[in-house]
């Protein structure tokens, strides 16, 4: 597959792309910007905007899981970041995405609008320091990922994923993975044969427990720990 054929020419209007769209808000009644956005919702699946396209809206997920991701020249995928509830995305620079976005899961998403954004900025001082408490954010998240990047090797990396994952889960011993394995590899920088590998031994050691594909029972927290260190 080239670059090419992976990311579409244009990214459509979000009503359009995203099916049904309300002027709902923010569900946080003490968000500066609830009465700014539009809730839509994105089926598993589907491109919520395009690599290259107009950079001239964010998101904040209420539901679900997003992937950001880049295409490279050769057609290879590098994934940027998994976006859960709580978290904002293509809050980008410039005037074009540099990242295409995609619904790992069926989404709830919060649609806002930048030049409506920043024109609230500009009479409201809590709208803005909403906006760099997102910047700061999305720059947290980011660090965390190169330094996740640079673990040495395969067997560090996918331990210390399933550590992150498992600290946004509600039951911190039962992970459930909305990603494929392919997803981890093009996050961690690995092949999916080096994902499956990690994730098997760990099972044999008696580290996790593999229910099915998606499922990551820890059985010890301190050794998944020591794996990652």
């Amino acid at each position: 597959m080239t670059v090419q054929t992976a990311i579409r020419p244009a990214c459509p209007p979000p009503a359009a792309l995203m099916g049904r769209t309300t002027r709902l808000g923010s569900p946080d009644q003490n968000e500066p910007l609830r009465a700014a956005g539009s809730v839509t919702q994105v089926s598993e699946g589907r491109e919520i905007f395009a690599q290259g396209a107009d950079n001239d809206v964010f998101y904040k997920v209420v539901s679900g899981v997003v992937r950001t991701c880049k295409f490279l020249n050769d057609g290879r995928r590098q994934i940027e970041a998994f976006h859960v509830a709580g978290d904002v995305f293509g809050f980008d620079l410039g005037d074009e995405r540099p990242m295409s976005a995609e619904a790992v899961s069926d989404c709830t998403l919060i649609c806002y609008r930048r030049r409506s954004v920043e024109a609230l900025g500009q009479k409201d001082g809590a709208v803005t320091r909403q906006l760099l408490q997102y910047a700061m954010q999305n720059l947290a998240q980011a660090q965390s990922h190169a330094l996740l990047l640079g673990r040495r090797g395969a067997a560090e990396k996918v331990a210390a994923f399933l550590l992150d994952w498992a600290d946004r889960s509600d039951q911190q011993n039962n992970v459930r993975l909305a990603m494929t394995r392919q997803d981890i590899a093009d996050y961690l920088g690995l092949t999916i044969e080096s994902v499956s590998r990690s994730l098997s031994q760990f099972e044999r050691d008696g580290v996790i427990a593999l229910p099915n594909a998606r499922d990551v029972r820890i059985r010890s927290n301190e050794a998944l720990e020591d794996l990652a260190a």
